[in-house]
């Protein structure tokens, strides 16, 4: 709701009326808010908030078993629609809005708008940035009318706390339509894309290494045959390491603390991060172009080649592309998926999102916690 639009009232029948998927509110004391929306999202399930839907969450909010973050609280405001009136008897939804325009009717002030002003007005009832957020436009530290790439490099130390307090709105990076495109990516191309390749080399290297040709020498005297019955144990070397460069290139790389000086860093972290920690469940941006995904393949790919023994290399190399895969799907599931409570990626998607809105320092991995453990950057156990 816009920070100069009155709230609405409702009745506590009326709240209690929307309790489905479909139309999911709750109450923070007499505040209302329609979390329909955030139902999938949800680190604790959709069902956990369902079976208080109609009801005052308040307890729930301060725990135990889960003491929810400032950041938690701040983007539950984005879902606020209005206010408890527990003196009316009435079933309808009233808005001061209303009753100041039914006042001012009787007593013959009201006048009427013009075709333009009326047209303005529609614009902004539909413009996406009216939708789900509260962002007061006039007063935040961007405009976000604007493209926000050339603007967050100017926050300079304001940048790391308003980069980590996560909105609920579409973010535009670019100006100019065909960068901007390049900056989106729908999950499938993900799969389209790479999967071929998996399935080529895996079946290039299976075959390769069935001819009983192919030898590691370690001297001129002394050499071991690869079998083809090595090629699962490479491809899951290849997975293993990749779950390590991935741990590294989000810790290292992603979550940087660009100097406060530096317009140039701070721009470069956004764009390769930090607009996913401000727009967290922005589904355009939630795995990899396939663009800039090649560079790091590439990389990886020529590091591998130069390192190990031509085909032993390439083993290696479709197992690390095929944990790459696993990895982007993996995070888009957290983001938007909905696992069985108790099950492995229930657990990955509460220990993602305390990431996101809580321990921006911890809980780097994604796939697994496996190397969170060594690094010692492993997120408080909670439970939800």
């Amino acid at each position: 709701m816009s920070p100069s639009t009155s709230p609405r009232f409702f009745t506590e029948r009326e709240v209690a009326r929307h309790c489905t998927k479909d139309s999911c509110w709750v109450l923070l004391g007499t505040r209302v808010y329609d979390v329909t929306a955030f139902l999938r999202m949800h680190p604790g399930g959709e069902a956990l908030i369902r079976t208080r839907s109609g009801k005052d969450v308040s307890r729930a909010m301060e725990g135990p078993p889960h003491r929810h973050s400032e950041n938690a609280r701040r983007w539950m405001e984005q879902y606020y629609i209005g206010e408890l009136d527990r003196d009316s008897g009435s079933d309808e939804a009233q808005s001061l809005r209303e009753r100041r325009q039914a006042s001012e009717q009787t007593d013959g002030k009201t006048a009427g708008k013009s075709t333009g002003e009326k047209l303005d007005e529609e614009e902004e009832e539909t413009s996406p940035y009216s939708l789900c957020s509260p962002v007061d436009l006039d007063n935040d530290l961007v405009d976000w009318r604007k493209p926000l790439a050339w603007q967050v490099g100017h926050l300079g130390e304001k940048y790391d706390a308003w980069v980590h307090q996560p909105v609920d709105r579409p973010i535009r990076l670019f100006g100019n339509p065909l960068m901007e495109a390049g900056t989106k990516t729908s999950w499938y191309w993900v799969p389209v894309v790479w999967l071929p390749i998996v399935f080529y080399y895996s079946w290039y290297c299976y075959t390769t290494l069935a001819q009983d040709t192919t030898r590691i020498v370690f001297t001129q005297d002394f050499s071991i045959p690869v079998h083809k019955y090595w090629f699962p144990v490479l491809f899951l070397l290849g997975w293993f390491l990749w779950s390590f460069i991935e741990y590294c290139i989000h810790r290292f790389v992603f979550h940087m603390k660009p100097p406060a000086h530096n317009y140039y860093l701070i721009t470069i972290h956004f764009l390769l991060h930090g607009q996913h920690h401000k727009s967290p469940f922005d589904g355009s941006r939630l795995v990899f172009p396939p663009g800039l995904a090649s560079l790091v393949v590439g990389a990886f790919y020529a590091i591998l080649q130069y390192l190990l023994p031509d085909i032993i290399g390439t083993c290696v190399f479709v197992g690390g592309l095929c944990g790459y895969v696993v990895y982007d799907m993996i995070h888009y599931y957290l983001h938007y998926g909905s696992p069985k409570r108790g099950s492995y990626m229930y657990s990955l998607k509460a220990y993602h999102v305390k990431h996101h809105f809580e321990h921006q320092r911890a809980g780097f991995g994604i796939t697994t916690t496996f190397w969170d453990h060594p690094f010692n950057t492993v997120i408080p156990d909670e439970k939800f």
